[in-house]
């Protein structure tokens, strides 16, 4: 056919092929990937945009933190090299952290797709690297060019043929330059993958331009937006919270306005931007503020430039959320995964039934470098993840993430990559917020390497201070801790010379109980102390619920009489 017939039958047929070519993208990137990083966690996005740069679809796997900035960061690849400098076989990068997804350990790499030599559309992933020099990942840098190589948007290939100066360049400043290439490879087989197939889908169809596909795509998408944003009364909704910051707290706080289809999110109010790596850029503000009301309103609207219109997202240029260059932005998540919560939070005013207790909310990152007992240089990145926040009607979720989906790997594969052993890797019992709708529990690990010489630790965690908050009466999470094996308090966030004898334990938060402890049902209370994860103690305290610890039977008189 020599147009695509955007009749229902044809939109939803072609809809579904794009959604396999870019779940197709991100498969190929993970599968050729060398880092636990991309291929066990998942730390990355993938997705297909028009010739305008607007996305189209975007892969299930991956991370809001990069679909989401991605989605804004393709215009700057565009305003740098407008169609007329680009030919096949171009492939464009950066970790512009301003530009992208917010720090330097992100790489995202655009390739222009064409068909007939006509340019017809941009394939795009971002992935976090292992290793991008300079200080290393963590929060200590004072300015982002401690903080590693940075890499202005530019050509890695041009016409089929490599930049190798830019391999070089890169090569030359990284810890690792193995699977920091490796990796790159993967990205660009990821983005070949997604164009092939896009390439084979339009020649099946006979379509010359999937501009008319994607404009219905998107206008229908914007329209299921407005819609469920019309379901919210106007008015004006606010929401704070209070993380650990580095050495003193850091205030996030939102004001929301509805206004018939469209929401404008402001965080005036909220601290200014820090002297250390925690700032978070605009761009990924905007993303995970998008998320976290797309996950409220309208969870199974297709994510695309159509959902993205009608919300608006500012912060004051300086503050935490807006930081003015070159502020230390290297673990931007340890904030910037606080703001699903907050507008969730703010939200809730106006829907009731769809709050939700606080979880962790930070992914915690755990970095541990040095040298082997085979005198061979080390770098591990580990993803933990804490409890989820209950929900009214649902207990929140145990060691699962949220907002990011980045998935944590297993001891057995760890131990397979990196010179670690894992002495522990458990649910935390006793750390979930209590409620009639409990939090869910928070995530344990002992980590050792093995070595025999120091290694360095950069923790990056939050609510160790702070924890997740209950909500209509549910009880608050456990704040996460983390220590040496020995009983010495870390600091989550500052870097640390460890001895090698020396393992650390890291226990992340339980999420936020929903409801009146006392209304929980004692048969689900006893559920939990029979796995374990609440202890008879707790189930009298928190639940007002008696347990014979002999038989671990319920005592329904004494339980009555102590909710009474």
């Amino acid at each position: 056919m020599s147009e695509v017939k955007l009749d229902a039958i044809q939109l939803e047929i072609l809809w579904n092929r794009l959604l396999a070519i870019v779940e197709e993208q991100a498969r190929a990137l993970m599968h050729t990937a060398f880092t636990t990083i991309v291929r066990e966690s998942g730390d990355l996005s993938a997705g297909i945009f028009d010739p305008s740069g607007n996305m189209i679809a975007q892969a299930v796997t991956g991370t809001p933190g990069h679909i989401n900035s991605m989605a804004t960061c393709i215009h700057y690849f565009m305003a740098a090299f407008p169609e007329n400098e680009l030919e096949p076989g171009d492939v464009l990068i950066t970790n512009d952290p301003w530009y992208t997804s917010g720090h330097l350990h992100d790489f995202t790499v655009v390739t222009p797709i064409f068909k007939d030599d006509k340019l017809v559309a941009y394939s795009a992933n971002t992935t976090h690297v292992l290793d991008i020099g300079g200080i290393g990942f963590s929060t200590d840098a004072r300015s982002v060019y401690e903080e590693g190589l940075y890499v202005p948007i530019m050509k890695i290939y041009k016409a089929g043929e490599r930049n190798e100066e830019l391999f070089n360049i890169i090569a030359g400043n990284v810890r690792a330059p193995k699977p920091v290439l490796g990796d790159l490879y993967a990205q660009f087989v990821c983005n070949n993958v997604g164009g092939a197939r896009l390439i084979e889908m339009m020649d099946e169809f006979g379509l010359e331009s999937i501009e008319p596909l994607a404009n219905e795509i998107i206008e229908r998408t914007e329209k299921a937006m407005r819609d469920s944003i019309r379901v919210i009364p106007d008015g004006v909704y606010t929401h704070s919270v209070t993380t650990d910051g580095f050495d003193e707290p850091i205030v996030i706080k939102a004001r929301v306005t509805v206004s018939g289809d469209e929401i404008t999110v402001d965080y005036e109010g909220t601290s200014p931007q820090s002297d250390r790596g925690i700032n978070v850029v605009l761009n990924y503000t905007q993303a995970y503020t998008t998320f976290g009301l797309k996950c409220l309103i309208s969870p199974d609207v297709p994510n695309n430039e159509g959902s993205f219109r009608p919300v608006t997202t500012t912060a004051p240029e300086g503050s935490i959320l807006n930081p003015k260059r070159p502020a230390p932005v290297g673990a931007r998540h340890n904030l910037g995964h606080f703001l699903s919560g907050v507008v969730i939070g703010a939200i809730s005013e106006a829907l009731p039934e769809k709050g939700m207790a606080d979880g962790y909310d930070s992914l915690w990152i755990t970095q541990l470098s040095g040298i082997t007992e085979q005198d061979e240089q080390f770098s591990a990145v580990i993803f933990s993840v804490g409890g989820t926040g209950a929900l009214p009607g649902k207990d929140g979720l145990s060691a699962t993430p949220f907002p990011s989906n980045v998935r944590g790997v297993s001891a057995e594969v760890l131990e397979s990559v990196y010179p670690l052993f894992i002495k522990q890797k458990d649910l935390w019992p006793d750390s979930a917020g209590a409620g009639c709708y409990r939090g869910g529990f928070g995530h344990v690990m002992e980590i050792y390497v093995n070595s025999n010489k120091p290694y360095l630790l950069a923790p990056m965690y939050d609510r160790t201070s702070n924890p997740p908050q209950g909500r209509a009466g549910g009880i608050d999470g456990n704040p996460g801790e983390a220590l040496l094996h020995s009983g010495e308090r870390l600091h989550p966030k500052r870097r640390l010379e460890v001895d090698p004898d020396k393992g650390i334990i890291i226990r992340l938060p339980g999420g936020g109980g929903y409801g009146n402890p006392f209304e929980r049902d004692p048969e689900k209370v006893l559920e939990d102390v029979i796995s374990e994860m609440v202890s008879i103690e707790k189930a009298r305290e928190d639940y007002g619920v008696v347990i014979n610890p002999e038989t671990l039977e319920i005592n329904l008189e004494e339980t009555e009489s102590l909710r009474k």
